[in-house]
């Protein structure tokens, strides 16, 4: 197949930040996907409905003209999360779930929940208003191995909380690993799953090919080629429980290229481009718009988009950087080629 038409896609996981950096790059998710869910990690985080009402304004103030995109704001969680701000973001029309950040697990997590028993009223209450829960699923002990973070969560938190809150919905983001995509695929039909581009394409010798990559540094952190063929296989079934999110996490050059570099690759520029990449490899193109554009809204509940983007399989080359006043974000494929482009987008 070398064209490919299909109903415009969201985007379930994407940092777009704030501030001078999300006027760059968020043209680059408004033009793919009509719809995102935004993080809500920012210094400080997006704890309160009114919080979230403000970094949304900021947002569709940063919208380029005449798009048509729509950001799908989230709460972080914390101890100190109330059942009153549960119910008070139900009542919103832009509060589509909560997010849960292991303290300390990636960027701008060091006011994430310490202990899950800490927010059971929280989980309970969100089980009631039928309020989604987005995990960021990794525990943060020091003495466990980086590579087996994925896994010791699910054996420690996850099977508990599924059966503590049977009715609660569950997003299992970003995953990394057989042993999540497996659980995903054997769990009830109240648990999904999100999975990047950069996971589908890379294992973890990318992070040190020829050297140390720290632009191919993320968290979860990228895992063995076992795991990388689980995800594919896993995003390319049809199985209506995975769904695109690409996680795509901007940082300036400086920050990225340091002593102690931030975790989060930039991959809005290309998004389904490259998620049409693996798909077209695996031989699965036609499964590729239940992922990007039905399972995700037939999850959270919301209509399927109505309108199309066309995609065809043209090599174009990836600039060496984008630009963002003074400082840098080098992308992902930075100077080298991706393999389908847009070529319409209704």
């Amino acid at each position: 197949m070398k064209r490919l038409v299909l109903t415009r896609p969201d985007d379930w996981h994407v940092h777009l930040r704030d501030g001078k950096i999300m006027w760059d790059v968020l043209p680059d998710t408004a033009h793919r996907f009509v719809r995102a869910i935004v993080m809500p990690n920012l210094t400080p985080p997006i704890t309160s409905v009114e919080l979230a009402r403000m970094y949304r304004e900021r947002i569709l103030f940063s919208i380029p003209r005449l798009s048509r995109f729509t950001p799908l704001m989230t709460l972080y969680l914390t101890d100190n999360t109330s059942v009153n701000e549960v119910r008070r973001a139900k009542n919103t029309d832009f509060i589509y779930a909560f997010k849960y950040y292991p303290a300390g697990s990636t960027t701008n997590s060091d006011s994430g929940v310490t202990d899950l028993r800490h927010i059971g009223n929280v989980l309970a209450e969100m089980e009631k208003q039928e309020i989604p829960l987005l995990l960021h699923g990794e525990v943060v002990d020091r003495n466990i191995d980086i590579y087996d973070r994925e896994a010791i969560f699910i054996d420690r938190h996850l099977c508990s909380l599924i059966k503590d809150y049977p009715g609660l919905k569950i997003v299992f983001e970003h995953i990394t690993t057989k042993y999540a995509a497996d659980f995903v695929w054997e769990s009830s039909d109240k648990i999904a799953s999100t999975i990047t581009a950069h996971h589908l394409l890379l294992n973890r010798n990318d992070l040190f090919s020829g050297g140390i990559r720290p632009h191919h540094y993320c968290l979860p952190i990228l895992k063995r080629e076992e795991h990388r063929v689980a995800l594919v296989k896993a995003a390319t079934s049809g199985n209506r429980k995975f769904f695109l999110g690409t996680d795509s996490a901007p940082h300036y050059q400086q920050n990225k290229e340091s002593a102690c570099g931030c975790a989060g690759i930039y991959t809005a520029h290309a998004a389904i481009e490259l998620y049409a990449e693996v798909f077209d490899k695996a031989g699965a193109i036609h499964n590729l718009e239940p992922f990007a554009s039905f399972n995700g809204p037939d999850f959270y509940g919301l209509p399927r988009n109505q309108d199309y983007l066309t995609l065809e399989k043209q090599i174009w080359t990836v600039p060496e950087f984008f630009s963002v006043g003074e400082e840098r974000v080098i992308p992902f494929r930075a100077g080298e080629t991706v393999a389908w482009k847009i070529v319409d987008n209704e």
